[in-house]
């Protein structure tokens, strides 16, 4: 700072040499720069002439400003002197008058006193004189609240002198004025449609007028209980208002009124100690309002439970929680006025049961929404046989079926979550009740929706049942699509969004047993499906031989259309199965063609070639007149691999048509042996038979069962035909490739 000051250079120190600052400008800067600094030195020069200018101003402002206000403050002062002088003088005029005052009441002021006590005394006898009328003109106005007033200020008085002649008629007149009150108090307390509010007020005037407590205290919840039933009465006519609405005037009404009475009850009865009752007066009275508000509460909370029932399932669930919400918020307030009643308790109850009521409506829509998708799946099975169209293949059935299926189940899943909301006041995984709640909206919605499922789709498999074939193939497919995948992409979402741990549960049903029933269900339709396919037609094969007349049949030229019109029902499942199932998984499928030249030379006309008997096949060799046939035959099954008809088929396209060809071989063999033939009728047996091997062959993994059945058919037809000879086997090819 000191050399700052010191420096000769600086302008604006007090040391500033003007001729060396010039001196040292005109030697180190140019002519510019000099210039430049003259024309700096004048506008700053310029600014602070106009900066001191503006100063000058303002000070001179402020100055006559100033000098404005001394000359006022001067004037005031005066003014105030006046005025304190004044004062003081009136000050000293008021002292001589207290005094001159004070000395000339100096000898009468206990006689003053004395004066003013009768006063006082006498305006309360004029008082005590008018307390009748003035109670019958407040009673008449209905202003009985006063009136018990003005008695009880006079009261004391009353019951002071009321012995004396001239006190006894007023004592006497406010008796009976009051009796008459008390009877109009008891009127009005029993009416109903009293407000709650009303009530208490009435039931604090009984007691300051000599009520018996015990008596009142009965009469107050009696009344108060009339008044929260038309409260009832009134709600239930309330059913155009939404869940919000009729709660918020349950809530302003009936539960307001409520707390009113409670608190009350509290102050009049239970908090004050009355001395004129029993001992046990406050027991009997806190147990008389406890069953009253038991008794009240449970009435409106049936009320709430049968217009929330009414209303879920069929309004918008978040208005329906956001009002129980407030019930629940208004009772768990009212906790600390009535400690004996569980109020959170008995709203948490409601809600638990608004969840289980959702559940069942949700049950009811997945059951309505599976019998509709059921409904359309067979619309357009029916349809299809008329027209071909994409919506009628099985496979996008299947797809559409399963799919709208899950989707449905996951949203209703998703809408119930509504109940674990963070922003509601009430907690269902905090309370075991609510835990209870959680996990049967799994088990009584998921898990028993499932079982449905599996039920439903298993009557279309019933024998009474007359579903179409293919819809017991979709159903099937269906099934195993949700054993699959299906049964897990449900029960862990619903264990993911309701927290649940299923797998170590011992209470929830485990995703295991339900893929074992989706699988039972699946192997139950398919197994159906196999049965209704083989038995419409084993049907037309039992008729066509039971119809036919075997012993004047003619020499057989063509293969029967019964048997053409088989093997194109096989084509047709093998279509529609081939459309569902990979005919690889459980070994070949449809046999190629490049097989069939070994298969068209069945063993029929192998065997035939072989031997110079009149019949001969591989189902046996031996001739009528070499052994007993019948004989031979139940030795060659002995020895034969046993054929299971009815057994289970496996989830593949070979499996199901080779069941089918088992039924409808059975069929055809079991007719035959009921038949007896001809020459002929044998030999269009032998025909019908070597054609279904030409034809059957392609659809099954093993040859050999087909030639095993087909071998039995004709044997029996051999055994059962009174001249047994066979047609020549090249003949037989003949009409069969022909055909």
């Amino acid at each position: 700072m000191g050399e700052k000051s010191g420096n000769p250079y600086d302008m604006d120190g007090p040391s500033f040499d003007a001729d060396r600052y010039l001196q040292k400008l005109l030697k180190e800067c140019s002519l510019k720069q000099i210039m430049d600094t003259e024309a700096a030195i004048v506008r700053q020069t310029q600014t602070l002439h106009s900066d001191m200018q503006t100063l000058v101003y303002e000070n001179y402002n402020k100055f006559i400003s100033a000098t404005d206000t001394i000359r006022k403050m001067k004037t005031e002062m005066n003014l105030l002197e006046t005025e304190m002088n004044l004062l003081m003088v009136n000050m000293q005029s008021i002292t001589d008058f207290s005094e001159r005052i004070t000395d000339t009441l100096q000898g009468t002021r206990s006689q003053l006193t004395r004066l003013s006590g009768k006063h006082q005394l006498l305006k309360k006898l004029q008082f005590l004189s008018s307390l009748p009328s003035k109670l019958k003109t407040l009673i008449e106005e209905e202003n009985y609240q006063q009136a018990v007033q003005e008695y009880t200020h006079a009261q004391k008085v009353l019951q002071q002198y009321g012995q004396q002649p001239s006190f006894q008629g007023i004592q006497d007149d406010c008796v009976k004025i009051l009796d008459e009150l008390k009877g109009r108090l008891k009127s009005d307390f029993r009416q109903t449609g009293k407000p709650a509010q009303t009530l208490t007020e009435i039931g604090e005037l009984l007691l300051q007028l000599g009520e018996q407590p015990s008596t009142l205290a009965k009469e107050v919840l009696e009344c108060a209980s009339k008044r929260f039933h038309e409260q009832i009465v009134m709600l239930q006519d309330q059913t155009d208002r939404d869940m919000i609405e009729f709660i918020d005037l349950g809530i302003e009404g009936f539960l307001k009124d409520l707390t009113l009475v409670i608190s009350s009850y509290n102050d009049m009865f239970l908090t004050r100690h009355i001395e004129q009752e029993a001992d046990n007066f406050e027991q009997i009275a806190r147990l008389d309002l406890n069953e009253f508000v038991n008794r009240n509460v449970d009435e409106y909370l049936a009320l709430v439970q049968d217009r929330a029932e009414l209303e879920i399932g069929h309004g918008d669930s978040q208005i329906i929680l956001r009002g129980l919400d407030r019930l629940h918020r208004r009772m768990t307030a009212m906790k600390t006025l009535c400690r004996s009643l569980d109020m959170t308790r008995s709203g948490l109850d409601i809600i638990v049961n608004a969840a289980q009521q959702l559940c069942l409506a949700h049950m009811k829509s997945l059951k309505d929404h599976l019998t509709d998708s059921l409904s359309s799946v067979r619309l357009a099975l029916v349809s299809s046989t008329s027209s071909q169209s994409t919506t009628s293949n099985p496979s996008s059935l299947i797809s559409n079926l399963y799919v709208s299926t899950i989707e449905k189940v996951k949203g209703l899943m998703q809408d119930l979550l509504i109940f674990l909301q963070p922003e509601w006041s009430f907690n269902l995984k905090g309370d075991p009740k609510g835990v209870q709640c959680i996990e049967g909206i799994r088990e009584n919605l998921l898990v028993a929706f499932l079982h449905h499922f599996c039920a439903t789709v298993n009557s279309y498999g019933s024998v009474s049942s007359a579903a179409p074939p293919t819809l017991l193939l979709v159903l099937s497919k269906v099934c195993l699509e949700m054993e699959r995948a299906g049964v897990h992409t449900l029960t862990s979402l619903v264990d993911e969004l309701y927290n649940l741990d299923s797998e170590r549960s011992v209470t929830l049903v485990h995703e295991s047993e339900l893929c074992t029933e989706m699988r039972d269900s699946a192997q139950q339709l398919l197994d159906s499906y196999v049965r209704q396919q083989g038995l419409n037609l084993s049907q037309m094969l039992r008729k066509s031989v039971e119809t036919r007349d075997w012993l004047n049949c003619l020499e057989p030229r063509s293969v029967r259309a019964v048997m053409k019109r088989v093997v194109e029902e096989m084509s047709a499942i093998d279509l529609v199965l081939g459309q569902l199932y990979d005919g690889s998984v459980h070994g070949a499928g449809a046999r190629t063609a490049a097989s069939s030249d070994s298969s068209r030379k069945t063993h029929f006309s192998i065997a035939a070639s072989k031997q110079s008997q009149q019949y001969r096949s591989t189902w046996s060799t031996y001739t009528p007149s070499q052994l007993d046939s019948s004989f031979v035959s139940n030795i060659q099954r002995l020895f034969s691999e046993k054929i299971e008809i009815f057994a289970p088929v496996e989830f593949s396209k070979v499996s199901i048509i080779t069941g089918i060809i088992k039924l409808c071989l059975k069929t055809l063999l079991e007719c035959v042996r009921l038949r007896t033939f001809s020459r002929y009728g044998l030999q269009q047996i032998q025909v019908d038979a070597h054609y279904l091997q030409m034809n059957l062959w392609r659809f099954v993994n093993d040859e050999n069962l087909i030639h095993v059945l087909l071998d039995e058919i004709l044997g029996s037809a051999v055994l059962r035909c009174l001249e047994p000879i066979l047609m020549e086997p090249n003949a037989v090819e003949i009409i069969c490739e022909r055909n």
